[in-house]
């Protein structure tokens, strides 16, 4: 079973795509990163799901947790 998680990567056209684990096609293509970035944000808050976003060659650059977060940043503040 795939997880909740949108993915921001690069396709073979040179644009972006977000696509969901284990999807074998993109839920959307974009010209730019930028775009692509946004949509995925806005889906992962959606659905509380995880944003994994890739540099070009296909490397993580980034991850945010819109969700069930299995490591939350604690308050240290208590």
């Amino acid at each position: 079973m795939a997880r909740n998680t949108q993915h921001v990567v690069p396709n073979s056209e040179g644009t972006w795509s977000v696509k969901r684990d284990g999807a074998t096609k993109a839920t959307k293509k974009f010209g730019s990163k930028a775009t692509a970035i946004n949509f995925g944000r806005a889906i992962a808050i959606n659905q509380r799901a995880e944003l994994i976003i890739h540099n070009k060659d296909g490397t993580i650059n980034n991850t945010n947790s819109f969700g069930h977060d299995p490591h939350p940043p604690v308050d240290k503040r208590r």
